[in-house]
């Protein structure tokens, strides 16, 4: 859910790519095969700010190649794994489309004797509500939506998500293009529970507030939320509160909130396709990225919380005490988890939404 540094992630894909013949981890890597990873961008440590490159580590110490491609969405995640020929190993999506996926058959049961390293997750990132079994998922970070702003545009600190319906705030009010936390957010103004099933009347209900919002936006946005918050051509957003966190490394006026009443609570987890070719890769690559030190640099570098507890200790003081990072447990027990939801009501959400958007 990271942003995408498109020439730095292209110049990860070229490096594994060009592994089978010289540097990015030795002229041997792809002896073992490869492992094909469709992924968020920008979702692994690559090297910046004196971390290492977790992907290049992979390859260089298992030989397997990695081919990395990556996606903005859940639904554009799963629309590929439902209509392309594409092979993909391992994909990482949140709990909602996990439950999706799992309803459709669409993934392998893990070998989790392939992953030794399960034992270092923290037992409230197994079992998850989306996969209750634990059949299916080994949870690779977590976190809440909140709220970032501009102190120079916003004067006085929000406390709810009313604040992106604030009518001083008009042109300059960015909202995330994602119909699952969109209508979220709505709801949750609303009085009705975004964690529990809901029907089309209350999609009907949400639409209408943010049809009642669409005026006093600039844009709806994703990855493009970086380049406006950072260099403060908006005002507020809401946003996942780890990429808030880097959000806020890049410009001293950015502020955040975490909405009193609570907010979604989202996990995304290492699954596995049906059409993977490469299991036993993939469960080596699942396996690598849990290695504490591994799993320390990649919460490093992502800002998410990290579910692995051996990680957690090697952790900077400062991103331990950060509630952007790891929220207290009193504010994660007002949060609710995405549920998942019929296929009616979740193209419905999908229709309304981008009616929405093209008015």
């Amino acid at each position: 859910m990271k942003k995408i540094l498109s020439i730095l992630l292209c110049a990860v894909i070229v490096c594994s790519s060009a592994a089978l013949l010289t540097g990015c981890g030795g002229d041997t890597v792809g002896k073992n095969g490869e492992v094909n990873v469709y992924s968020w961008g920008d979702y692994f440590a690559n090297g910046q700010d004196d971390l290492k490159d977790t992907i290049k580590e992979f390859e260089k110490e298992t030989l397997i190649k990695v081919n990395l491609t990556t996606y903005e969405t859940n639904e554009e995640m799963y629309n590929k794994l439902k209509s392309s020929n594409d092979n993909y190993d391992i994909v990482i999506p949140s709990e909602y489309m996990i439950s999706k996926l799992i309803r459709e058959k669409m993934l392998l049961e893990i070998n989790y004797d392939n992953i030794p390293n399960y034992k270092n997750i923290n037992k409230r990132f197994k079992n998850l509500s989306c996969d209750p079994d634990g059949k299916y998922t080994v949870c690779y970070s977590w976190g809440v939506t909140a709220m970032v702003y501009d102190k120079t545009k916003v004067k006085e600190k929000p406390s709810d998500w009313n604040a992106l319906w604030d009518k001083n705030l008009k042109g300059d009010i960015l909202m995330i293009n994602n119909s699952r936390d969109a209508m979220a957010i709505a709801m949750q103004i609303l009085g009705i529970n975004p964690g529990e099933k809901f029907t089309k009347a209350d999609i009907d209900k949400a639409s209408a507030k943010l049809k009642e919002q669409k005026p006093l936006l600039k844009k709806y946005v994703m990855d493009q939320v970086f380049t406006e918050m950072e260099s403060s051509q908006a005002a507020i957003a809401p946003y996942y509160a780890g990429d808030i966190a880097m959000m806020m490394e890049e410009n001293e006026d950015l502020d955040y909130v975490l909405p009193k009443d609570g907010s979604n609570l989202f996990y995304d987890a290492f699954c596995i396709p049906k059409s993977s070719k490469n299991k036993d890769n993939a469960e080596s690559f699942i396996n690598f990225m849990h290695k504490p030190e591994t799993a320390a640099e990649n919460c490093k570098y992502l800002r998410y919380g990290c579910p692995n507890d051996e990680a957690i200790k090697l952790l900077p003081d400062d991103i331990k005490k950060s509630e952007l990072t790891v929220p207290s447990e009193d504010y994660l027990n007002k949060c609710y988890t995405f549920a998942d939801v019929s296929d009616d009501i979740y193209a419905y959400m999908q229709e309304q939404f981008v009616k929405i958007k093209a008015e």
